[in-house]
């Protein structure tokens, strides 16, 4: 039988417990068999292995393989060089780890949520006794007592109860607070049942006593945080993109190694020769500054995020966030703000907004009605006294403190609210007159008012009185406001308290009003073409009010599909219906909203979900973005999300899309940086083998272009400012390739060729300047092969500082874009400039990378071929935008 629908009696002994509790040896054995009242640790990866992985990734075991190879080179040809190219891929593999590691280890910082939520003591009967235990030792049959502001630790049956009211918000996602009491229902559902009290929830106000049921990862807390548990995190769209990068590259690269050294082999190179020739092919074709590279613009992105209220746990969500879809955003404290507020009032016969009264001053019974009739305490924070309790009762009771502060008043007396009755009164004396203070439910307030109040003037509440007060009440239901009836009446001063022959006094409608930078927040994703979804546990009349104010509802009659319906409705049914334009889901569970999510991913849609409660922990851990509230979330929803709101702002979420884009594009410029370099690294070693000619390019001159120059003008490119644009551009497809084949020939068969005739001219233009002839293959140490190598080297530089403007955009002229907004791009452009000048003008550069200096006639050559390959990208991209533009 289920456990609502008994009387106390009968839920007691079903328990096979009593009001008195159980005794400390039965509640330690029942310990024993039920478990502790806790819930299972979520399962994390060890650290141990998170850093391995670092290391054992595509790009990795490529760099591991060229390593390897270096040092049995030395160990079989001591003196060729090997060891310290061993050496310097080692460090590239130790930085990249190491680097990578960090980052995510910081973003993912451990926090033990699940456990948080609950309370840490509980005030419980045994033996009769109440006495204060560890909110973990409680089982099932155990009797508790709860307060205003006690958060519920387990799942309990009530079993005596005066004026209580629970916030279940944490658990259903709805607003309002909803009265409970001890009598059986006939509910057969524990979300809908007004006599059960359900972990993770807490008390607003009244007390009880209620007998505990469910404990640990039996309570509905628990299952909701099982599905938590049980649901794989999406992998994002940026780390299938990047390990599809490295497999490609990886096998590029592995498969021209060998191809090259069997070249090298066929055409009488000595085995050592070939070797170090496929060595230098792999690390070349291996762009070692990428990963570190995308981490770090990542990363940059994060903190651009943070400024804008949006915190990153995961790195990889930033990307996938710019290419969502669709938003499932909660309601309550993400598109309104969390706080009641009196917004329409009916009073002398008419219907207007709070701030258009302006005669409340003269309405001395309506405002202490409004200021008195409450269960609210004071708290002292810091030099002011606030009100703590029902979001409602604060808001009226502000209402009334604005219209006219009467003080302290002490309450003489209280008729306590209850879910039947659905009305409180208070009795006051004020300059000597006793007055009793009645709000509730229209429904329960005005059969019991005999009067009208209008203007200072009372007379009798007659039916068509009464029928335009409820024709009101209607009116104001339907924009989603909640409706209480205001009445008073005179006491004698003897006279007892009784809610009859009153006078009523007024309506007053309160909302949860939307933020006030929603509405245009919403309107930048329909022109982003994003699609807004209310998925709420809040009823369907309210939503549809906010939805509308907030322009996400237009029509005249939207898709709102409950709860209840969702249940009962098939996949396929769910797939058509969310191709209606305007869908809110309303009094939805923690399940349903996960099945609403994974409806539209399988419809190939980019999710992002918004929720603060523990029934939005499943749907924010399947989401493709899950986005939980700073301010108003759960721990438990915190832990499931992938970016977390600071300011709980809908607005929020859009700027947030807007760096997300930004990084996606930003990405895309810097990987054309990057792999630009990587065909004039390549050619010099195939035209070395095919040509016969000196080796234009050594393997640790490779390394300080990928890992040295590049790097910082590289991450300059991560650091681009947004560009308007990317707003009013729809999202991007769910199968645009990070590396697109356009990517591909404008790096490598346009700029990259460009780059690798430059520097090979520059080669061959120092060589020849020496005296070089064709056929002579000079030593490693000749002053005139490393001055030629080394103006290869510079040559790659220099013409990726030009590169390092053309990548600003794929089409825009580079005199189009403003220099000042991006000061890492000068910076960039100094640290470049320097290190090349290190190391060809110091003693320990010359060393370490076998370069030489150089004349000032071959900078300017070098110069000169730079400034050409910018005009011919001017050239292509002038063409592309007058013969291919949209």
């Amino acid at each position: 039988m289920f456990i609502a629908n008994l009387s106390v009696k009968e839920a007691l002994d079903s328990l096979r417990t009593s009001e008195e509790g159980l005794s400390s040896a039965e509640a330690q054995r029942r310990l024993k068999e039920f478990g502790y009242n806790k819930l299972e640790e979520i399962k994390r990866q060890s650290v141990w292995l998170s850093f391995i992985q670092e290391f054992t990734h595509f790009f990795a075991i490529i760099l591991w393989l060229a390593a390897g190879l270096a040092f049995w080179a030395e160990s079989q040809a001591p003196g060729e060089g090997m060891f310290l190219l061993g050496v310097a891929i080692l460090g590239v593999i130790l930085i990249n780890g190491v680097f990578s590691f960090w980052q995510e280890y910081r973003a993912e910082r451990a926090i033990a949520a699940l456990t948080k939520l609950l309370p840490q003591q509980a005030l419980v009967c045994r033996s009769g006794k109440l006495q204060t235990v560890p909110a973990e030792m409680l089982v099932p049959g155990d009797c508790i007592v709860l307060e205003e502001g006690d958060n519920i630790p387990a799942d309990c049956r009530l079993i005596e109860s005066a004026g209580v009211r629970v916030n279940i918000s944490t658990i259903t996602g709805e607003s309002q607070p909803k009265a409970r009491m001890a009598d059986a229902v006939t509910e057969t559902s524990h979300l809908a049942a007004a006599n059960i009290l359900l972990a993770g929830t807490w008390v607003v106000s009244g007390q009880c006593r209620a007998v505990v049921f469910a404990t640990g990862r039996h309570t509905e807390f628990g299952q909701i945080a099982h599905l938590t548990q049980a649901e794989k995190e999406s992998v994002s769209h940026l780390q299938l993109e990047i390990a599809r990068l490295s497999k490609l590259v990886a096998a590029f690269a592995a498969i021209l190694g060998i191809l090259f050294f069997a070249i090298g082999t066929a055409i009488g190179l000595s085995f050592w020769t070939s070797l170090m020739f496929a060595i230098g092919i792999i690390v070349a074709n291996v762009p070692e500054g990428l990963l570190p590279t995308v981490t770090l613009s990542l990363a940059m992105a994060t903190q651009r995020m943070a400024k804008r209220n949006a915190l990153v746990r995961h790195l990889t969500a930033v990307e996938t966030l710019g290419s969502t879809t669709v938003i499932c955003s909660d309601k309550t404290g993400t598109l309104t703000q969390n706080k009641m507020t009196a917004t329409q009032i009916y009073i002398h016969e008419q219907l207007v907004p709070v701030e258009a009264h302006a005669q409340y001053e003269h309405e001395i019974r309506l405002i202490q009605n409004a200021q008195y009739c409450h269960n609210l305490k004071k708290s002292l924070q810091g030099k002011h006294y606030v009100l703590l309790g029902d979001p409602m009762e604060i808001a009226l009771a502000e209402f009334g403190r604005k219209s006219h502060d009467f003080g302290d008043i002490p309450v003489e007396s209280e008729i306590a609210f209850d879910s039947e009755r659905k009305r409180m009164s208070v009795v006051i004396e004020h300059e000597g007159v006793r007055w009793l203070y009645c709000k509730g439910a229209p429904e329960t307030v005005l059969p019991r008012c005999r009067h009208i109040e209008s203007r200072g003037n009372i007379r009798e509440l007659d039916s068509a009185g009464q029928e335009q007060i409820i024709t009101a009440q209607n009116t104001m239901a339907r924009e989603g406001l909640r409706v209480l009836a205001f009445a008073y009446c005179r006491l004698e001063p003897e006279q007892m308290p009784q809610e009859r022959e009153m006078t009523f006094s007024a309506l007053i409608g309160l909302q949860d009003p939307p933020r006030p930078e929603v509405k245009e927040a919403i309107e930048r994703c329909h022109t982003a073409g994003i699609r807004v979804i209310m998925v709420t546990g809040d009823h369907p009349q309210t939503a549809v009010a906010i939805a509308r104010q907030i322009g996400l509802v237009k029509t005249e009659h939207p898709l709102v599909l409950q709860g209840e319906a969702l249940r009962k409705m098939t996949g396929a049914h769910l797939h058509l219906l969310l191709e209606s334009p305007e869908v809110i889901f309303a009094r939805v569970t923690a399940e349903q909203k996960m099945h609403v999510v994974k409806a539209l991913k399988r419809k190939k849609e980019i999710v992002a979900v918004t929720g603060d409660g523990v029934n939005d922990a499943p749907a924010l851990k399947i989401a493709d973005i899950g986005i939980a509230m700073g301010v108003a979330g759960t721990d438990v929803a915190k832990e499931a999300s992938d970016i977390i709101l600071l300011d709980d702002n809908f607005a929020s979420i859009v700027n947030a899309i807007e760096e997300g884009r930004t990084v996606f594009e930003n990405i895309r410029k810097f990987m054309t940086y990057i792999l630009t370099s990587n065909i004039p690294e390549i050619l010099p070693y195939i035209a070395f083998v095919l040509f016969k000619i000196p080796l234009p390019l050594t393997i640790i001159q490779i390394l300080a272009v990928d890992l040295g120059t590049d790097m910082l003008p590289a991450l300059a490119l991560g650091a681009e400012p947004s560009d308007k644009k990317l707003m009013q551009q729809p999202p991007r497809p769910a199968k645009e390739r990070l590396l697109s084949w356009g990517l591909v020939a404008r790096a490598y068969l346009w700029l990259g060729m460009l780059e690798a005739a430059a520097s090979l001219f520059v080669f061959f233009f120092v060589l020849n300047q020496s005296g070089w002839e064709y056929g002579v293959m000079p030593g490693k140490s000749d002053p005139m092969y490393m001055q030629a190598t080394t103006a290869c080297l510079a040559a790659i530089v220099m013409a990726q500082i030009v590169n390092l403007f053309i990548c600003r955009h794929p089409r825009s002229s580079v005199f189009s874009l403003k220099l000042d907004y991006n000061p890492l791009l000068w910076q960039g452009i100094l640290v470049e400039v320097a290190l090349i000048l290190l190391v060809v003008y110091t003693p320990w550069g010359n060393a370490l990378f076998g370069t030489y200096p150089l004349d000032l006639s071959v900078w300017g050559l070098m110069i000169v071929l730079a400034m050409g390959i910018g005009l011919l990208e001017e050239g292509r991209k002038w063409i592309v935008r007058r013969y291919f533009s949209d």
